[in-house]
Protein backbone atom coordinates (compact mmCIF):
# COMPACT_ATOMS: atom_id res chain seq x y z
CA UNK A 1 0.00 0.00 0.00
CA UNK A 2 3.21 2.40 0.56
CA UNK A 3 3.44 1.88 -3.44
CA UNK A 4 -0.30 2.76 -4.25
CA UNK A 5 0.00 5.82 -2.01
CA UNK A 6 3.57 6.71 -3.54
CA UNK A 7 1.65 6.28 -6.71
CA UNK A 8 -0.89 9.31 -5.74
CA UNK A 9 1.33 11.61 -4.40
CA UNK A 10 4.02 11.68 -7.10
CA UNK A 11 1.41 11.40 -10.32
CA UNK A 12 -2.11 12.26 -9.37
CA UNK A 13 -0.94 15.72 -6.65
CA UNK A 14 1.39 17.29 -9.09
CA UNK A 15 -0.57 16.58 -12.14
CA UNK A 16 -4.17 17.99 -10.99
CA UNK A 17 -4.87 21.51 -10.81
CA UNK A 18 -7.30 21.28 -8.39
CA UNK A 19 -4.99 20.67 -5.48
CA UNK A 20 -3.08 24.07 -6.01
CA UNK A 21 -5.20 25.70 -3.41
CA UNK A 22 -4.66 23.18 -0.80
CA UNK A 23 -1.50 24.06 1.70
CA UNK A 24 1.33 22.07 2.13
CA UNK A 25 0.49 21.32 5.92
CA UNK A 26 -3.27 20.36 4.84
CA UNK A 27 -1.70 18.02 2.46
CA UNK A 28 1.31 16.14 4.34
CA UNK A 29 -1.63 15.34 7.12
CA UNK A 30 -3.84 13.17 5.11
CA UNK A 31 -0.58 12.00 3.54
CA UNK A 32 1.06 10.86 7.29
CA UNK A 33 -2.19 9.42 7.77
CA UNK A 34 -2.44 7.18 4.82
CA UNK A 35 1.13 6.49 5.17
CA UNK A 36 0.04 5.01 9.00
CA UNK A 37 -2.65 3.22 7.82
CA UNK A 38 -0.41 1.51 4.89
CA UNK A 39 2.41 0.52 7.26
CA UNK A 40 -0.03 -1.04 9.77
CA UNK A 41 -1.24 -2.84 7.12
CA UNK A 42 -4.74 -1.21 7.49
CA UNK A 43 -6.09 -1.52 4.40
CA UNK A 44 -10.21 -0.14 5.04
CA UNK A 45 -8.15 2.78 7.22
CA UNK A 46 -5.81 3.41 4.24
CA UNK A 47 -8.35 3.62 1.58
CA UNK A 48 -10.26 5.74 3.91
CA UNK A 49 -7.29 8.19 4.21
CA UNK A 50 -6.63 8.46 0.58
CA UNK A 51 -10.66 9.14 0.41
CA UNK A 52 -9.70 12.48 2.34
CA UNK A 53 -7.39 13.39 0.97
CA UNK A 54 -8.09 13.64 -2.58
CA UNK A 55 -11.45 15.29 -1.69
CA UNK A 56 -9.64 18.05 -0.16
CA UNK A 57 -9.89 20.50 -3.40
CA UNK A 58 -13.81 19.42 -3.01
CA UNK A 59 -13.98 18.38 -6.90
CA UNK A 60 -15.57 15.89 -7.76
CA UNK A 61 -13.37 14.80 -10.49
CA UNK A 62 -11.06 14.46 -8.21
CA UNK A 63 -11.79 11.10 -5.60
CA UNK A 64 -10.42 7.78 -4.62
CA UNK A 65 -13.12 4.87 -5.90
CA UNK A 66 -12.97 2.51 -3.40
CA UNK A 67 -16.23 0.04 -4.71
CA UNK A 68 -13.60 -2.90 -6.28
CA UNK A 69 -11.49 -2.85 -3.05
CA UNK A 70 -13.84 -3.04 -0.30
CA UNK A 71 -16.49 -5.41 0.84
CA UNK A 72 -19.75 -4.14 2.40
CA UNK A 73 -22.79 -5.92 3.93
CA UNK A 74 -25.39 -6.63 1.47
CA UNK A 75 -27.93 -3.50 1.07
CA UNK A 76 -27.66 -1.34 -1.44
CA UNK A 77 -28.49 2.62 -0.41
CA UNK A 78 -28.70 5.21 -1.89
CA UNK A 79 -30.19 8.61 -1.96
CA UNK A 80 -33.39 9.97 -3.24
CA UNK A 81 -34.35 13.40 -2.70
CA UNK A 82 -32.25 14.41 0.28
CA UNK A 83 -33.44 10.61 1.67
CA UNK A 84 -31.29 7.70 1.97
CA UNK A 85 -33.44 5.02 0.86
CA UNK A 86 -32.65 0.70 0.35
CA UNK A 87 -32.92 -0.29 -2.76
CA UNK A 88 -31.69 -3.82 -2.93
CA UNK A 89 -30.29 -6.13 -0.23
CA UNK A 90 -30.14 -9.94 0.39
CA UNK A 91 -32.98 -12.02 -0.39
CA UNK A 92 -34.15 -12.67 3.05
CA UNK A 93 -34.23 -9.11 3.98
CA UNK A 94 -36.22 -8.00 0.64
CA UNK A 95 -39.41 -6.95 2.82
CA UNK A 96 -37.42 -3.81 4.00
CA UNK A 97 -37.01 -2.51 0.14
CA UNK A 98 -37.80 0.79 -0.75
CA UNK A 99 -37.79 1.94 3.28
CA UNK A 100 -36.01 5.21 4.64
CA UNK A 101 -33.02 4.83 6.42
CA UNK A 102 -33.47 6.42 9.78
CA UNK A 103 -30.29 5.20 12.22
CA UNK A 104 -27.43 2.61 12.67
CA UNK A 105 -26.93 1.44 16.12
CA UNK A 106 -29.17 4.15 17.32
CA UNK A 107 -26.64 6.63 15.39
CA UNK A 108 -29.25 8.73 13.51
CA UNK A 109 -28.50 8.72 9.35
CA UNK A 110 -28.22 12.26 9.12
CA UNK A 111 -25.68 12.25 11.60
CA UNK A 112 -23.56 9.62 10.05
CA UNK A 113 -24.05 11.46 6.62
CA UNK A 114 -22.46 14.91 7.97
CA UNK A 115 -19.77 12.97 9.61
CA UNK A 116 -18.73 11.58 5.97
CA UNK A 117 -18.56 14.70 4.26
CA UNK A 118 -14.79 15.07 4.62
CA UNK A 119 -14.04 11.43 3.12
CA UNK A 120 -16.29 12.03 0.29
CA UNK A 121 -15.42 14.60 -2.92
CA UNK A 122 -17.33 17.31 -4.83
CA UNK A 123 -20.41 19.28 -4.23
CA UNK A 124 -22.97 18.49 -1.85
CA UNK A 125 -24.92 16.41 -4.68
CA UNK A 126 -22.28 14.51 -5.24
CA UNK A 127 -21.62 13.50 -1.93
CA UNK A 128 -25.30 12.35 -1.52
CA UNK A 129 -24.78 10.36 -4.80
CA UNK A 130 -21.26 8.45 -3.79
CA UNK A 131 -21.67 8.55 0.15
CA UNK A 132 -24.41 5.65 0.64
CA UNK A 133 -21.72 2.72 0.06
CA UNK A 134 -20.67 4.58 3.69
CA UNK A 135 -23.49 2.81 5.50
CA UNK A 136 -23.07 -0.39 4.31
CA UNK A 137 -19.16 -0.48 4.75
CA UNK A 138 -18.38 -1.35 8.89
CA UNK A 139 -14.81 0.00 8.64
CA UNK A 140 -16.36 3.67 7.49
CA UNK A 141 -19.21 3.00 10.05
CA UNK A 142 -16.96 2.88 12.73
CA UNK A 143 -15.01 5.85 11.95
CA UNK A 144 -18.00 7.82 11.88
CA UNK A 145 -18.48 6.96 15.07
CA UNK A 146 -21.23 4.56 15.06
CA UNK A 147 -20.58 2.16 17.92
CA UNK A 148 -20.30 -1.18 17.48
CA UNK A 149 -21.62 -4.44 19.87
CA UNK A 150 -19.54 -6.80 18.45
CA UNK A 151 -20.72 -8.56 15.28
CA UNK A 152 -23.75 -7.14 14.37
CA UNK A 153 -24.93 -3.98 12.91
CA UNK A 154 -28.57 -2.72 13.29
CA UNK A 155 -30.28 -0.75 10.70
CA UNK A 156 -33.84 1.03 11.29
CA UNK A 157 -35.77 0.94 8.06
CA UNK A 158 -38.68 3.33 8.01
CA UNK A 159 -41.72 2.45 5.34
CA UNK A 160 -44.09 4.96 3.56
CA UNK A 161 -46.72 3.75 5.99
CA UNK A 162 -44.63 4.43 8.93
CA UNK A 163 -43.77 1.11 9.90
CA UNK A 164 -40.48 0.90 11.88
CA UNK A 165 -37.99 -1.96 10.25
CA UNK A 166 -34.98 -3.46 12.57
CA UNK A 167 -32.08 -5.29 10.23
CA UNK A 168 -29.60 -6.86 12.62
CA UNK A 169 -26.75 -8.15 10.10
CA UNK A 170 -23.87 -9.82 10.98
CA UNK A 171 -20.39 -8.01 10.40
CA UNK A 172 -18.97 -11.16 8.97
CA UNK A 173 -21.68 -11.57 5.80
CA UNK A 174 -19.76 -9.03 3.51
CA UNK A 175 -20.30 -9.33 -0.10
CA UNK A 176 -18.04 -7.29 -2.89
CA UNK A 177 -19.01 -3.57 -2.55
CA UNK A 178 -19.43 -3.47 -6.42
CA UNK A 179 -22.21 -5.77 -6.32
CA UNK A 180 -24.35 -3.54 -5.02
CA UNK A 181 -22.31 -0.28 -5.55
CA UNK A 182 -21.29 0.39 -9.51
CA UNK A 183 -18.36 2.64 -9.85
CA UNK A 184 -20.61 5.27 -11.83
CA UNK A 185 -23.50 5.16 -9.77
CA UNK A 186 -27.06 5.88 -11.64
CA UNK A 187 -28.95 5.24 -8.95
CA UNK A 188 -31.42 2.59 -9.88
CA UNK A 189 -32.29 -0.03 -7.54
CA UNK A 190 -30.40 -2.51 -9.93
CA UNK A 191 -26.90 -1.86 -9.22
CA UNK A 192 -25.68 -3.74 -12.19
CA UNK A 193 -28.05 -1.48 -14.74
CA UNK A 194 -26.66 -0.20 -17.78
CA UNK A 195 -28.35 1.55 -20.74
CA UNK A 196 -29.83 -0.30 -23.55
CA UNK A 197 -29.40 2.03 -25.88
CA UNK A 198 -28.27 5.67 -26.05
CA UNK A 199 -31.37 7.23 -27.08
CA UNK A 200 -34.74 6.19 -26.71
CA UNK A 201 -37.77 8.40 -28.21
CA UNK A 202 -41.29 8.75 -27.25
CA UNK A 203 -43.69 10.84 -29.60
CA UNK A 204 -46.50 12.36 -27.63
CA UNK A 205 -47.99 13.66 -31.20
CA UNK A 206 -48.89 17.92 -31.16
CA UNK A 207 -47.97 18.08 -27.50
CA UNK A 208 -44.15 17.53 -27.95
CA UNK A 209 -41.43 14.41 -27.68
CA UNK A 210 -39.44 12.67 -25.20
CA UNK A 211 -35.73 12.01 -26.29
CA UNK A 212 -34.31 9.82 -23.42
CA UNK A 213 -30.35 9.87 -23.46
CA UNK A 214 -29.07 8.14 -20.74
CA UNK A 215 -25.14 8.20 -21.21
CA UNK A 216 -22.75 10.01 -23.52
CA UNK A 217 -19.92 7.43 -22.55
CA UNK A 218 -19.66 5.29 -25.79
CA UNK A 219 -16.50 2.95 -26.00
CA UNK A 220 -17.27 1.64 -29.41
CA UNK A 221 -17.33 5.92 -30.67
CA UNK A 222 -20.04 4.58 -32.94
CA UNK A 223 -23.44 4.17 -31.02
CA UNK A 224 -23.81 7.43 -29.43
CA UNK A 225 -22.73 9.25 -32.99
CA UNK A 226 -25.77 7.15 -34.26
CA UNK A 227 -28.12 8.14 -31.40
CA UNK A 228 -27.11 11.74 -31.31
CA UNK A 229 -27.98 12.05 -35.12
CA UNK A 230 -30.96 9.93 -34.67
CA UNK A 231 -32.50 12.58 -31.98
CA UNK A 232 -31.04 15.43 -34.31
CA UNK A 233 -33.30 14.45 -37.20
CA UNK A 234 -36.16 14.23 -35.46
CA UNK A 235 -35.21 17.66 -33.62
CA UNK A 236 -34.64 18.80 -37.39
CA UNK A 237 -37.66 17.72 -38.44
CA UNK A 238 -39.82 18.62 -35.84
CA UNK A 239 -38.47 22.79 -35.69
CA UNK A 240 -41.90 24.08 -33.38
CA UNK A 241 -42.94 21.00 -31.69
CA UNK A 242 -41.78 21.34 -27.72
CA UNK A 243 -39.04 18.89 -26.42
CA UNK A 244 -37.93 17.23 -23.17
CA UNK A 245 -34.85 15.78 -22.85
CA UNK A 246 -34.17 13.53 -20.22
CA UNK A 247 -30.75 13.34 -18.57
CA UNK A 248 -31.47 11.67 -15.53
CA UNK A 249 -28.36 8.93 -14.54
CA UNK A 250 -26.59 10.42 -17.43
CA UNK A 251 -23.36 10.69 -16.06
CA UNK A 252 -21.55 12.19 -18.81
CA UNK A 253 -18.98 11.02 -21.42
CA UNK A 254 -17.75 13.09 -24.58
CA UNK A 255 -20.05 16.08 -25.20
CA UNK A 256 -18.29 17.34 -28.02
CA UNK A 257 -19.97 14.27 -29.71
CA UNK A 258 -23.73 15.99 -28.59
CA UNK A 259 -23.30 18.93 -30.40
CA UNK A 260 -25.13 17.72 -33.29
CA UNK A 261 -28.11 17.82 -31.19
CA UNK A 262 -27.48 20.75 -29.61
CA UNK A 263 -27.45 22.63 -32.97
CA UNK A 264 -30.89 21.13 -33.65
CA UNK A 265 -32.19 21.87 -30.78
CA UNK A 266 -30.83 25.78 -30.62
CA UNK A 267 -31.95 26.00 -34.96
CA UNK A 268 -35.97 25.26 -34.35
CA UNK A 269 -38.15 27.73 -34.25
CA UNK A 270 -37.53 30.72 -31.83
CA UNK A 271 -40.73 30.33 -29.79
CA UNK A 272 -39.70 26.36 -29.27
CA UNK A 273 -39.70 25.07 -25.49
CA UNK A 274 -37.39 22.81 -24.54
CA UNK A 275 -37.11 20.66 -20.97
CA UNK A 276 -34.72 19.27 -19.15
CA UNK A 277 -34.56 16.47 -16.96
CA UNK A 278 -32.14 16.05 -14.74
CA UNK A 279 -31.14 14.65 -11.56
CA UNK A 280 -28.34 14.30 -8.69
CA UNK A 281 -26.60 11.18 -10.95
CA UNK A 282 -26.07 13.95 -13.79
CA UNK A 283 -22.70 14.87 -14.31
CA UNK A 284 -19.87 15.92 -15.98
CA UNK A 285 -20.84 15.69 -20.15
CA UNK A 286 -24.39 15.60 -19.95
CA UNK A 287 -24.56 19.00 -17.46
CA UNK A 288 -22.14 20.64 -20.18
CA UNK A 289 -25.19 19.66 -22.93
CA UNK A 290 -26.90 21.48 -20.36
CA UNK A 291 -24.83 24.54 -19.87
CA UNK A 292 -24.40 25.04 -23.64
CA UNK A 293 -28.26 24.81 -24.34
CA UNK A 294 -29.31 27.36 -21.22
CA UNK A 295 -26.94 29.53 -22.65
CA UNK A 296 -28.84 29.43 -26.46
CA UNK A 297 -32.02 28.77 -25.02
CA UNK A 298 -32.08 31.28 -22.79
CA UNK A 299 -35.83 30.96 -21.45
CA UNK A 300 -37.19 29.21 -23.50
CA UNK A 301 -35.39 26.13 -21.37
CA UNK A 302 -36.62 24.84 -18.41
CA UNK A 303 -34.49 22.64 -16.02
CA UNK A 304 -36.40 20.39 -14.05
CA UNK A 305 -35.57 17.46 -11.16
CA UNK A 306 -33.28 18.38 -9.30
CA UNK A 307 -29.87 19.59 -8.75
CA UNK A 308 -26.90 18.10 -10.84
CA UNK A 309 -24.50 16.04 -9.40
CA UNK A 310 -21.54 19.11 -10.26
CA UNK A 311 -21.36 22.40 -10.46
CA UNK A 312 -20.97 24.61 -13.79
CA UNK A 313 -17.00 25.48 -12.80
CA UNK A 314 -14.84 22.29 -12.04
CA UNK A 315 -11.88 20.78 -13.07
CA UNK A 316 -11.93 17.80 -15.16
CA UNK A 317 -10.33 15.57 -18.12
CA UNK A 318 -7.37 13.64 -16.97
CA UNK A 319 -7.85 9.42 -16.46
CA UNK A 320 -7.90 6.82 -13.73
CA UNK A 321 -5.38 5.42 -11.95
CA UNK A 322 -5.64 1.62 -10.53
CA UNK A 323 -3.70 1.00 -7.63
CA UNK A 324 -2.64 -2.21 -7.62
CA UNK A 325 -2.17 -3.28 -4.02
CA UNK A 326 -5.12 -1.84 -2.47
CA UNK A 327 -7.42 -2.97 -5.50
CA UNK A 328 -8.57 0.79 -5.37
CA UNK A 329 -8.88 3.42 -8.54
CA UNK A 330 -8.06 6.84 -8.70
CA UNK A 331 -10.05 9.29 -10.72
CA UNK A 332 -8.17 12.69 -11.40
CA UNK A 333 -8.28 15.83 -13.37
CA UNK A 334 -6.31 18.03 -15.84
CA UNK A 335 -8.57 20.71 -16.95
CA UNK A 336 -10.79 23.81 -16.03
CA UNK A 337 -14.15 23.95 -16.72
CA UNK A 338 -16.19 26.96 -15.90
CA UNK A 339 -19.53 26.85 -17.83
CA UNK A 340 -20.78 29.48 -15.27
CA UNK A 341 -18.48 32.60 -16.14
CA UNK A 342 -17.38 31.25 -19.47
CA UNK A 343 -13.76 30.99 -18.05
CA UNK A 344 -10.36 28.86 -19.58
CA UNK A 345 -7.32 28.57 -18.32
CA UNK A 346 -4.13 27.18 -19.98
CA UNK A 347 -5.06 23.78 -18.37
CA UNK A 348 -8.41 23.64 -20.72
CA UNK A 349 -8.29 21.85 -24.41
CA UNK A 350 -8.58 23.97 -27.21
CA UNK A 351 -11.62 22.02 -28.65
CA UNK A 352 -13.25 22.38 -25.19
CA UNK A 353 -12.16 25.92 -24.58
CA UNK A 354 -13.83 27.18 -28.08
CA UNK A 355 -17.13 25.93 -27.05
CA UNK A 356 -16.72 27.45 -23.99
CA UNK A 357 -19.91 29.32 -23.02
CA UNK A 358 -21.19 31.86 -19.93
CA UNK A 359 -24.27 29.85 -19.07
CA UNK A 360 -24.93 31.35 -15.57
CA UNK A 361 -27.08 29.44 -12.80
CA UNK A 362 -28.63 26.19 -13.77
CA UNK A 363 -31.02 25.69 -10.81
CA UNK A 364 -34.27 23.49 -11.08
CA UNK A 365 -37.37 25.63 -12.51
CA UNK A 366 -39.45 22.99 -11.14
CA UNK A 367 -38.29 20.04 -8.61
CA UNK A 368 -38.85 16.91 -9.31
CA UNK A 369 -37.46 14.14 -7.15
CA UNK A 370 -38.83 11.00 -8.74
CA UNK A 371 -36.30 8.00 -9.75
CA UNK A 372 -38.86 5.49 -10.53
CA UNK A 373 -39.32 3.17 -14.00
CA UNK A 374 -42.68 3.44 -13.77
CA UNK A 375 -43.39 4.08 -17.67
CA UNK A 376 -46.63 5.27 -17.09
CA UNK A 377 -46.13 7.57 -14.18
CA UNK A 378 -43.54 9.46 -16.85
CA UNK A 379 -45.50 9.30 -19.45
CA UNK A 380 -48.07 11.28 -17.32
CA UNK A 381 -45.51 13.82 -15.97
CA UNK A 382 -44.21 14.71 -19.61
CA UNK A 383 -48.21 15.37 -20.75
CA UNK A 384 -48.03 17.75 -17.94
CA UNK A 385 -44.51 19.20 -18.47
CA UNK A 386 -45.59 19.59 -22.13
CA UNK A 387 -48.67 21.30 -21.12
CA UNK A 388 -46.92 23.58 -18.60
CA UNK A 389 -44.46 24.21 -20.87
CA UNK A 390 -47.15 25.18 -23.75
CA UNK A 391 -48.89 28.21 -21.66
Amino acid sequence: MIDDLEKVVTSVLPTDPSFRLIGREELDRCINEACQNALANAKDAFLLSLMRLLALPGNGHTRLIPNNAISVLPLRFVTIGTTTRLLDARSDISAAIGGELISINGVPADYIERSAEKYLAGTPQRKRVIGPIMFAWPSALQLLGVPSDGEKITYRIRHATGRIRELSLDTADLVRASTFYPRNEHGKADASWAPQSYCKIRDFGQSGALIVLPSFFDPSETALSAAIAEAATLAGSLPARTLLIDLRGNSGGNFLRTMPLIDAISEGAKDRRVGLLVDKFTFSAAIVFSAILKYRLGERLALIGEEMGDGLTFFAEGGTIELSSSGAAVRYSTAFHDWAGGRTDETTPAEIAERMVPAGALEPDRIWAENSDDVEARDRFCREVFESLST
